[in-house]
């Protein structure tokens, strides 16, 4: 499902021409076109192109990304699906499964990633995502699971560490209890891919953007691209950055998919150690020049919380980070500070500022 808008649009119609030759005769040309997938709405924007050039580009995009959606996604009848599924019948029997090919990056990058974050990123616990319904938080009857039910699933403790790569890159688990959703990382990689294809076509000017987290090449115009930051507890923008070229920026939020029961809220972000939502934090945003890692670092921040935040982004290599913990004060590497500028913050926030990391 998707929403096509092609728009040209003329910067030279907001300039007034003094004379005959101030240059107004070829503008340069926007493009926007909306592809539905990762439960969101990705906006592709494109800069100094001409239609042909745009056209070629979308067309590729929305196949992609819809290959993307069905084969990485635990919830259709993909790739990933079917083989979440064998690795829960051929678990510890040492039987080996051979892997689609496109799914070999995925799992080996989060290996690492897991790794590199102390398992604050963990996309084994595809099985207590699911006894947690967040696919279906939009339904009224949606609840919290059992603690049985979900001590059940901490004991059997499931981690990438569990998975092997052969010589043949194929996968074998030792761990029954594994099943793999990439929910905080597939999007940033599936735009890390997507941004090179630009790249390959001659495009040097555009924003993939999926619901505010996005990367960006060159710039729009003679600027860069300037972005806003949502405030996790007002509906408005807290902050903007200029994110510059070959630059990601993602956040994870606690507002972003949440249900409530019983007058107490739940949101989606799912501590590996405890199996239930984290309360440390209310937002973490990440710039990077990789899409993938600052997908996954977000997450893994936001479960660090405010604690060991810094720690794991050292860890990871990420040093521009904006962390806003539950009572709502601001953290900051030294380097995002010299980045970001605050719109909305609120009187009682507190911005405080970390060691160099």
């Amino acid at each position: 499902m998707y929403r096509k808008t092609f728009k040209p649009i003329s910067f030279c119609a907001f300039l007034i021409c003094t004379t005959l030759l101030s240059g107004c005769e070829k503008p340069a040309q926007q493009y926007d076109y909306s592809i539905f997938a990762f439960g969101t709405l990705i906006d592709i924007t494109l800069y100094d192109v001409d239609k042909k050039q745009a056209e070629t580009a979308f067309e590729q995009l929305q196949k992609d990304f819809d290959q993307y959606h069905q084969h990485w996604s635990p919830w259709t009848n993909g790739d990933l699906a079917k083989l979440n599924t064998q690795l829960i019948e051929q678990a510890g029997t040492g039987k080996a499964i051979d892997l689609p090919e496109h799914l070999i990056p995925l799992i080996k990058q989060s290996t690492q990633l897991s790794q590199e974050s102390d398992n604050y990123y963990n996309p084994t616990i595809g099985n207590l995502i699911n006894l947690w319904q967040f696919h279906k938080y939009q339904k009224k009857d949606v609840h919290p699971p059992e603690n049985g039910a979900i001590q059940k699933l901490i004991n059997k403790n499931p981690q990438m560490s569990d998975l092997s790569l052969n010589e043949n890159n194929q996968l074998s688990s030792i761990n029954s209890a594994v099943s793999l959703n990439f929910g905080a990382f597939a999007k940033g990689y599936a735009i890390e891919r997507e941004i090179q294809q630009l790249k390959k076509l001659n495009i040097h000017h555009a924003v993939i953007n999926a619901g505010g987290d996005l990367s960006v090449i060159g710039q729009h115009g003679d600027r860069p691209w300037n972005i806003g930051i949502r405030h996790p507890r007002e509906d408005n923008i807290l902050a903007s950055i200029e994110v510059r070229n070959n630059e990601s920026i993602f956040t994870s939020g606690d507002y972003e998919r949440f249900y409530t029961y019983q007058n107490q809220r739940f949101h989606h972000i799912l501590d590996p150690g405890t199996g239930y939502p984290t309360h440390d934090a209310q937002s973490v945003t990440v710039l990077h020049s990789d899409a993938g890692r600052a997908d996954a670092a977000a997450t893994a921040l936001f479960v660090a919380g405010s604690h060991d935040w810094q720690r794991i982004a050292k860890k990871m290599g990420i040093d521009h980070v904006m962390l806003i913990d539950s009572k709502g004060h601001i953290h900051l590497t030294p380097a995002m500070e010299k980045r970001i500028k605050f719109l909305n913050k609120s009187p009682a926030s507190h911005i405080i500022v970390s060691e160099e990391l």
